[in-house]
């Protein structure tokens, strides 16, 4: 007569329930994730309830339980698997890493900034935090910005709603701080930072002044009548314009590129006399009147359009 081990049958139904879940997910619309955390406590009912049947239907007085290792084996790796699904899902993890697998990378329109300029505000001055910026004038008497955002996400939404998501302004006296902001960003190891690029508009006759933080930063100043000053911005792009009277002077920079003739320029040396590389450089456009001071920048292009 065959001996009966505990653990044969419940290998043998633990893989018929799994097979049934699998098949029947297809058709209710589950993940494996789903799965694994509902199917896994069947497991314990079925390995229990051979263990009561063998008791039940042994014709020992004292019977005693032999198990066969090896299905006990099999069954205990698949639902610890199952208990490790279930306890990731409670924390949360389970659910980032779905988001993640289901991530697109997508395009949004910047919400609309735009702020009225009154005659009591003489200059305005910009703070970046590393997004791709365009700032051009204008003879309208408003400051503006308008663009777009990328990010990887899973959901369809905008994850940004409103102006004051991504910009901040604060008139203090005759000044206007503009504050720019980064995009939303879980503090998570799965998160991807997203890109900005944006364009803002100044009123031509008031003084601007820009901050960066390593950022790329286009500048158009067509027909500007006052002064521009720029400082910390890592990748600088100007275009002048034929008509301009205008007046470029960088400080302290490493790369200056334009056609040739367009820069004078001087290279720097320490104390000592030794060429640090870096250079000065000018660059003028009619009288020169209206200038564009540019400090501790890494590389500038020019774009004379003459």
């Amino acid at each position: 007569m065959r001996t009966w081990r505990v653990g044969t049958f419940s290998m043998g139904a633990s893989l018929v329930f799994l097979g049934l879940f699998l098949f029947f997910s297809k058709f209710m619309g589950l993940d494996l994730v789903q799965v694994m955390t509902a199917w896994w406590p069947l497991l314990l009912v079925v390995l229990g309830g051979e263990i009561l049947v063998y008791l039940f239907l042994s014709r020992q007085e004292k019977p005693v339980l032999k198990y066969d290792f090896l299905s006990i084996f099999f069954v205990g790796v698949v639902g610890t698997a199952g208990i490790a699904f279930a306890i990731l899902s409670t924390t949360g993890i389970i659910g980032k890493v779905e988001e993640v697998m289901a991530r697109e990378e997508r395009s949004f329109e910047l919400p609309a900034f735009s702020r009225q300029m009154d005659d009591n505000i003489k200059r305005v001055v910009v703070r970046s935090v590393g997004h791709q910026l365009t700032v051009e004038s204008t003879e309208e008497k408003a400051v503006s910005l308008f663009g777009t955002y990328r990010v990887q996400t899973a959901k369809k939404t905008k994850l940004l709603q409103s102006s004051d998501d991504i910009i901040s302004a604060d008139q203090k006296g005759d000044t206007l701080y503009l504050n720019m902001k980064s995009l939303p960003n879980e503090v998570s190891p799965f998160n991807a930072s997203g890109e900005v690029a944006a364009t803002l508009l100044v009123p031509n006759n008031v003084k601007l002044e820009v901050v960066g933080s390593d950022s790329s930063l286009t500048l158009k100043p067509r027909l500007l009548v006052n002064d521009w000053n720029i400082e910390s911005v890592a990748s600088i792009a100007v275009d002048v314009a034929a008509n301009s009277n205008l007046k470029v002077e960088a400080v302290g920079v490493q790369e200056l590129r334009g056609k040739e003739g367009d820069w004078k320029v001087s290279q720097k040396k320490t104390s000592d006399g030794i060429d640090n590389g870096m250079k000065d450089g000018v660059y003028q456009s009619g009288e020169g009147k209206y200038r564009i001071n540019i400090a501790n920048a890494y590389e500038i292009s020019l774009n004379a359009n003459q």
